[in-house]
């Protein structure tokens, strides 16, 4: 299995528009953060998870040319606002674009993207895709690819994460029930969000996501969702434990 990092950043991506801190004004391209996302590559299937407002910037650089379906974490846009352009692929494949998300999650979908969902504007050109509606009690399949949900709390907004055999990915989370907890055991490779050094009130701080790590003792972990605050990405990688990396835009591993 292998998983590409598309975009390690925040709602506002980094650098941040204006801004003249250091971090955004590094010249080292791994400052250089886009929203956040994965893909999944697995035998045959490969997907994203989350298709944010970098997603076609993304795809191009990632150089993806097939993509079976399109996962969501929840419905925040920095992580939604890309479903547009899928139908690059409708074009490509003459099939629609699977998208697998949770009834809160489509909701915000089809107000965000109506003309995608109501039958009364459908017309060429538009995206076409097909909704599975998933929760976090229930395992799926995705062709070779078998996801079990994880619900964590971003704030008072549940969002999914998920495990891929004993791969884990969790975003934009503050909280993790010991239910959901249990789902995490044995992972071997965990991506969890830092957002900053300052507490937040819906993201995991460096130290918190640290002390998750520590909990589930994977074999390697690396950060994500990471903000300008937290800093320089070459002053940080030496702060960080053995087996823990600050991940970046580009970054590849291979399970």
């Amino acid at each position: 299995m292998k998983i590409q990092f598309l975009g390690t950043g925040t709602s506002q991506g980094v650098p941040v528009i204006a801004c003249e801190c250091d971090v955004c004004k590094s010249a080292n391209l791994k400052d250089k953060r886009l929203r956040t996302s994965i893909a999944i590559r697995y035998k045959n299937t490969q997907i994203t998870i989350d298709a944010g407002p970098d997603f076609r910037q993304q795809m191009l650089r990632a150089d993806i040319k097939k993509l079976d379906a399109v996962v969501f974490t929840h419905e925040h846009k920095d992580h939604i606002a890309g479903l547009d352009d899928v139908r690059a692929y409708n074009f490509l494949t003459k099939e629609p674009m699977q998208i697998y998300c949770t009834d809160q999650v489509y909701s915000a979908l089809c107000r965000e993207f109506h003309y995608v969902f109501d039958p009364e504007f459908s017309y060429p050109g538009i995206p076409k895709v097909e909704t599975t509606l998933i929760n976090k009690a229930t395992t799926f399949r995705i062709n070779d690819m078998i996801l079990n949900p994880i619900e964590v709390m971003h704030y008072k907004l549940p969002v999914l994460g998920y495990r891929i055999k004993n791969f884990t990915y969790i975003t934009d989370a503050n909280f993790i029930s010991e239910e959901e907890f249990k789902k995490m055991e044995g992972t071997e490779v965990l991506v969890i969000n830092a957002l900053r050094r300052k507490k937040h009130i819906s993201h995991f701080t460096l130290d918190e996501a640290l002390e998750i790590i520590q909990r589930i003792k994977p074999k390697k972990a690396y950060l994500t969702h990471v903000s300008h605050y937290l800093g320089l990405h070459d002053v940080v990688s030496l702060e960080l434990p053995n087996g823990v990396a600050l991940a970046y835009d580009g970054l590849e591993i291979e399970i």
